[in-house]
């Protein structure tokens, strides 16, 4: 077992290294590429991996004093955590794939690419440009005729007013449209950095942005199938320990599985700082 986890430590490792040298070489990729991911999950799935780790050693301590009970309970919920973890990661998974912030080739996330961002699914790109276009109609409306006018209390003039009588001034029935801060103003720039804002990007996207992502699924979803392997392992050892396989004279299975979890939980807290906490 021993030897096998060793493999498991070359295997990441090589990818570990593969992470420092394009991160050395493409800081700004990885500095963009981390605001797409939520830090609060991530954080989520190292305290969930953490507890874990200490229902696994409770477990293994259980079945060297031969407490079948316990056994059973620990091997449950460190399943149920292994569970959690990977629902977190779903979720995680699911809007990088609405977004498209994928690997390789199918990366295809614009941050100027209007996507729906706004109420009812209006994108903030169409939001503006229908608000131009009906202060651009409301600008060039036809003004009002005089025999429409307003008076103050709100009465229409009478055409032809008494001879030698004040003449009503027309009041327009569009209000004055506001200056300033105020008014309404068109700036795509402005609006560009809202949406890249929205998406947690205030940067400009650097060149071959899918890198990052490409190594995040590779190191992630290999990780992943690890934990779903513990899974099996965990759900193995809990069978034969609602048989009573286990007891002090008899452990070793669960310390071996208990010795392959822990790995499982050292690799991530690992990816965690690598991935999410960038900065």
């Amino acid at each position: 077992m021993w030897l096998f986890l060793v493999t498991e430590i070359m295997i990441f490792a090589g990818l570990f290294c593969a992470y420092v040298l394009y991160r050395t070489h493409n800081p700004e990729i990885f500095h963009y590429g981390h605001t797409f991911l939520d830090k609060n999950l991530g954080a989520a799935n190292t305290l969930i991996l953490l507890t874990s780790s200490l229902t696994m050693a409770w477990g293994v301590r259980a079945a060297q004093l031969s407490q079948k009970k316990i056994l059973l309970t620990m091997l449950a919920l460190t399943m149920l955590c292994a569970f959690g973890f990977l629902g977190i990661k779903y979720v995680e998974y699911k809007a990088k794939f609405d977004h498209g912030t994928l690997y390789g080739d199918r990366y295809t996330w614009q941050p100027a690419h209007g996507e729906e961002h706004g109420t009812e699914g209006v994108s903030m790109e169409d939001a503006a440009r229908a608000a131009a276009d009906a202060a651009a109609a409301e600008a060039s409306a036809p003004p009002v005729p005089h025999d429409m006018a307003v008076h103050e209390a709100g009465h229409p003039a009478e055409a032809g007013a008494g001879a030698g009588g004040p003449m009503e001034v027309p009041k327009s029935n569009f209000a004055i449209a506001p200056e300033g801060p105020s008014g309404f103003t068109v700036n795509e720039a402005q609006i560009a950095r809202a949406e890249a804002r929205e998406h947690k990007s205030e940067v400009d996207q650097p060149a071959k942005a899918h890198l990052f992502f490409s190594i995040y699924f590779i190191m992630t979803g290999l990780h992943g199938i690890h934990v779903v392997i513990g899974i099996i392992c965990i759900f193995t050892i809990f069978v034969f320990s609602a048989r009573g396989a286990y007891n002090t004279t008899y452990y070793t299975p669960v310390d071996l599985v208990g010795l392959y979890w822990h790995l499982v939980d050292l690799i991530w807290i690992y990816l965690f700082p690598l991935l999410y906490l960038v900065d």
